[in-house]
């Protein structure tokens, strides 16, 4: 590991302490995934047979998530309608940890939606629901109202303006927003849209694509020296601080307020899908400017957080402990990173859904593991292309067990059953029983030992309510943690 990746990883934990405002145009996400088997006889079309849909921010939305991810507290701005998706928006950034909404509901308008099909891996149709017309001008004035507020009362590190040209972010409105946070010294990160960027004049930094930057210079972008060329060009052309291009395989470009050219190369190790890695690239950005980060770091962060988000599938985010165990060059697979709160453990099946692959579920205490567990956990793990295991917690193991149980810690149990190559994912619980993780995380496959019938899984009916199978693994005679204890604990 390098100095500099190592100063970097070290920085991640100062992300948590920042505050960001975060002004925009935000969106409904949703996904429904199917299997494809024949050509529906009306059209030469594939006919999608619907296995599960899912829905989640998009949009500035998304890079509100990415910002939960890293820990950084958001006050986010934008406007939606007084519509089923509005209500849903509202609903998903009231139950992010450290996100402050200011929702503007404008009657009439269309709450932007993004549905896309999915079926082996593969975007069959994607079909949108949009507004794209400016919101009023009330809404302006309260949103920037709302800045202002929040700018005077200090302790905002960095906006940003997440701009999909919906119209949130109308030209009076960002002229309004960037000039109140130059008046307090607060720098602005603009994530454009659109080919004239003089309405960001007085930004800090913008973070163009390769395309969008030739569309906003009508100069090509192809080599180094190209995007060079066109970055210089906004930036004497627009009245803007700096320009921080991205440029898919081949990395990203800064041109900082000094003139200082950086080139990165791009960190990515598979790529599956780009949707959404702007997003996450402003959000790092920001979050590291907002941390003191000097901007030539920011951007590197943001580029290591680039080539973590696209080996994901769908708008996903980044989480501070990808992003520290990519810089320390750990596998991202590895056992730590197997141990998963809920949140994470549901982004990440959907991810795995979304390549095509099938999620599988087992739960258990786990305490002394013995040959009966790895039996279980190779079936299972049969049975499925990912296997998640719900892990019992210290406290709901003492009231299933005894007060003298378990022997070794939750940390201890979740370390090893991380450390098992057919194990892909641990989620500690503190229930008695698993039901709550399997109605959220919604497994396609559910595992339990032969002792128990189909009819007395928990949550047997909830898998083969929405497609899934259940399967019941053989039993190791004789093998079990009791058992174990009280050969332990005999005479001699």
């Amino acid at each position: 590991m390098s100095d500099r990746h190592a100063r970097l990883a070290a920085s991640v934990a100062a992300l948590r302490d920042v505050t960001v405002l975060c002004a925009g145009d935000v969106m409904l996400d949703r996904f429904v995934t199917g299997t494809v088997d024949r050509i529906s006889p009306e059209a030469p079309i594939p006919v999608l047979r619907v296995t599960r849909e899912t829905a989640m921010l998009g949009g500035a939305g998304n890079v509100v998530r990415n910002l939960v991810g890293l820990g950084a507290r958001t006050l986010f701005l934008s406007a939606v309608g007084d519509d089923a998706p509005g209500h849903a928006v509202a609903g998903m950034l009231g139950d992010l940890a450290g996100v402050t909404p200011v929702l503007e509901v404008e009657s009439g308008r269309q709450t932007a939606i993004k549905v896309r099909y999915i079926a082996g891996g593969q975007q069959l149709l994607r079909a949108d629901q949009e507004t794209v017309a400016a919101i009023a001008p009330a809404r302006e004035t309260a949103l920037a109202d709302a800045a202002e507020r929040a700018l005077a009362a200090g302790g905002i590190g960095v906006m940003v303006l997440s701009d999909y040209g919906k119209g949130v972010l109308t030209d009076t409105l960002t002229a309004r927003l960037i000039a109140l946070a130059q008046a307090h010294g607060v720098p602005v990160v603009v994530d454009p849209k659109g080919a004239d960027y003089r309405r960001y004049r007085g930004a800090s930094l913008v973070t163009p694509n390769r395309k969008e930057l030739h569309e906003a210079t009508a100069l090509p972008t192809g080599s180094d020296a190209e995007v060079e060329a066109a970055a210089r060009a906004v930036v004497e052309g627009c009245g803007i601080a700096g320009v921080l291009a991205t440029r898919s395989q081949d990395g990203m470009t800064l041109l900082d307020a000094t003139g200082a050219i950086h080139h990165l190369a791009a960190e990515a190790r598979e790529v599956f899908d780009v949707s959404g890695a702007g997003d996450t690239v402003v959000a790092t950005l920001a979050a590291a400017l907002a941390a003191g980060l000097a901007v030539a770091d920011a951007a590197a962060l943001a580029n290591v957080a680039a080539g973590i988000v696209v080996g994901k599938v769908g708008t996903a985010a980044v989480h501070a402990v990808e992003l520290e165990n990519a810089l320390r060059h750990q596998d991202l697979e590895d056992a730590e990173a197997k141990i998963l709160p809920l949140e994470r453990a549901v982004e990440r099946a959907e991810g795995w859904r979304r390549r095509g692959l099938s999620v599988g579920f087992t739960n258990g205490c786990f305490d002394l593991l013995h040959p009966g567990h790895l039996a279980l956990l190779r079936q299972a793990r049969a049975a499925c292309d990912r296997l998640i295991v719900g892990l019992n917690s210290d406290s709901s193991v003492q009231r299933l067990k005894g007060p003298t149980r378990p022997v070794q810690s939750e940390a201890a149990r979740s370390a090893v059953l991380a450390s098992l190559s057919m194990v892909d994912g641990v989620v500690i619980f503190s229930d008695d029983t698993p039901l709550r993780l399997i109605e959220t995380l919604r497994p396609d496959v559910l595992v339990k030992g032969a002792d128990y019938t189909v009819e007395t899984v928990v949550g047997a009916d909830l898998v083969q309510g929405w497609g899934g199978k259940v399967v019941l693994a053989t039993l190791e005679p004789g093998q079990s943690t009791t058992n174990t204890i009280r050969r332990m604990n005999a005479p001699g």
